[in-house]
């Protein structure tokens, strides 16, 4: 598939109804601490501090729309320091139910910007995702445990994306929402935020995980971004074990949680892929099920049970098509 020049991000018409309203930034545009649309609390005690970001892509609502939840119910750490932070609100501010999914970023994706020989290259041409990646750096760099809520192409399970290293599997546990929990290596393309510095290294008490909230402009998106902030919240201690309590009791009891391991992203080499059947993700394949063809080369399952994470739509040359997993003990 060539690469669009303009409209949807995809490329391709939305299935999807938008059920979700962005809510207004407006309101959060100064920020505590001179970075705009962060906002960082100091308990004063001691503590780590521990940060939820949202819209890292612009046409991820769910997020924003739980820091606002969070942001009008005054919520401050009990211990340590707690950040909200609207990420890549230019793009954001772009978005239009007529074409959703074109507000997903302005130049590039800021979610790949995040290795430091990327941040530091001083020869690197300029975008609106490079210039805000390292205007929030400093602050990214006080933060020991994150949360990055995102959401998905695709009508499928939430996920809980747990990076490459068994502690981001831990701190998933603990959370305990999205019960299903996959451990994989990101993308060739470029590093994600939630691998950046110490939360991608084994010796480092930093910490990360990132979550796939369901569809991106589904309602019960919303609903999950929501209860994974409060129990991560909880978790880590920013908050007390009773908070939200009236709103967590009106939800369902977490399902029993699942762990997948990702053997291989798919990293398109042509500009002739096509997936054998429209995959949505979640799909268990029997070892040498076709998945799909990447010009001449065919993409076969590899495992006994081999789980199809996040197939995408956007099927262009240097971007991952899909995550190839196969079940793990927890």
């Amino acid at each position: 598939m060539t690469k669009p020049h303009s409209g949807s991000a995809t490329g391709l018409p939305n299935p999807y109804p938008v059920e979700l309203s962005q809510p207004d930034l407006t309101p959060y545009a100064k920020g505590t601490d001179g970075i705009p649309y962060i906002w960082t609390f100091d308990s004063g005690k001691p503590g780590p501090h521990v940060a939820i970001t949202a819209i890292v892509h612009g046409n991820e609502p769910c997020g924003a729309l739980a820091l606002e939840w969070l942001m009008t119910r005054d919520t401050r750490p009990v211990a340590g320091k707690l950040s909200f932070a609207f990420m890549n609100v230019a793009a954001y501010e772009t978005f239009t139910p007529e074409v959703p999914d074109a507000s997903r970023w302005v130049d590039e994706d800021f979610n790949r910007l995040w290795a430091e020989s990327t941040l530091d290259d001083p020869d690197r041409p300029m975008t609106e995702e490079l210039r805000r990646a390292r205007e929030v750096r400093p602050w990214l760099d006080t933060v020991d445990l994150l949360l990055d809520i995102h959401s998905m192409q695709s009508k499928a399970a939430a996920l809980a994306m747990a990076g490459l290293l068994p502690k981001g599997r831990e701190l998933a546990r603990q959370v305990g929402c999205p019960p299903l929990v996959i451990n994989d290596q990101g993308h060739s393309e470029g590093l994600r935020m939630r691998d950046y510095g110490g939360f991608a290294d084994p010796a480092s008490p930093r910490n990360a995980m990132l979550i796939e909230c369901g569809q991106h402009w589904e309602a019960a998106s919303a609903d999950v971004a929501l209860e994974t902030a409060i129990r991560f919240l909880i978790a880590t201690g920013a908050v007390n074990a009773d908070f939200a309590a009236d709103w967590m009791a009106r939800q369902p009891a977490p399902a029993p949680m699942q762990f997948f391991q990702v053997s291989r992203a798919v990293t398109i080499e042509t500009d002739d892929f096509k997936f054998a059947q429209e995959w949505t993700g979640l799909e268990h394949l029997p070892e040498g099920t076709l998945i799909g063809h990447d010009g001449p080369t065919e993409i076969r399952a590899p495992h006994p049970v081999t789980v199809l994470i996040m197939p995408s739509r956007r099927l262009w040359r240097t971007k991952t098509a899909v995550r190839l997993a196969e079940p793990i003990a927890g």
